[in-house]
């Protein structure tokens, strides 16, 4: 038997799945929700998470820095996308380029947070189409550490759940 907890969060964005057969493949946005679950054997015994599998407070921040600071009110860009990261480019940079400095950002940290963007625009690009089940995925990969540290490594992260619509959900996790 383990303890289990889930934190939500919401977070707006826009995005495009460029290989899609259908309207998917168009641009158009969704109001995402973004599930995090961690669980332990136990509760902790000491210190400010007693009791906790994990204190809430501790997993909502670490969902809003990974998650909700670089992508609310953002879009979701594939690296592969050229068409649509043209579109975000800078005004009078050489576009080529300024997709390779986000394919070496990529490479190193496995997304890619521009800044300037045209029209000032967010945008968050990764090496995958951005699904709900890759999302899940990558933000899964993207909590883990964070949670096991805040947690004093008692807790794990085991699932991370993506959801498009209230109706459309992808997941991962262990």
């Amino acid at each position: 038997m383990t303890f289990r907890i889930t934190r939500f969060i919401d977070i707006d964005a826009g995005h495009r799945i460029m290989t899609h057969g259908s309207k998917c493949r168009h641009i158009h946005g969704h109001r995402y929700r973004i599930e995090a679950e961690c669980e332990a054997p136990d509760v902790q015994t000491e210190g400010e998470q007693t009791d906790m599998v994990m204190d809430f407070g501790f997993l909502k921040d670490e969902m809003l820095a990974q998650i909700d600071l670089l992508c609310d009110h953002g879009f979701l860009a594939s690296i592969q996308d050229r068409e649509l990261l043209a579109m975000f480019a800078p005004t009078g940079l050489d576009v080529p380029a300024w997709i390779a400095m986000l394919e070496e950002e990529i490479t190193r940290k496995g997304y890619a947070v521009p800044d300037p963007v045209r029209l000032g625009s967010k945008l968050y690009v990764v090496p995958f189409q951005p699904t709900a089940e890759c999302l899940a995925k990558h933000w899964f990969e993207r909590l883990q550490a964070p949670v096991q540290q805040r947690s004093g490594s008692k807790a794990r992260l085991t699932k991370v759940r993506v959801w498009e619509t209230p109706n459309c959900v992808g997941e991962y996790g262990l």
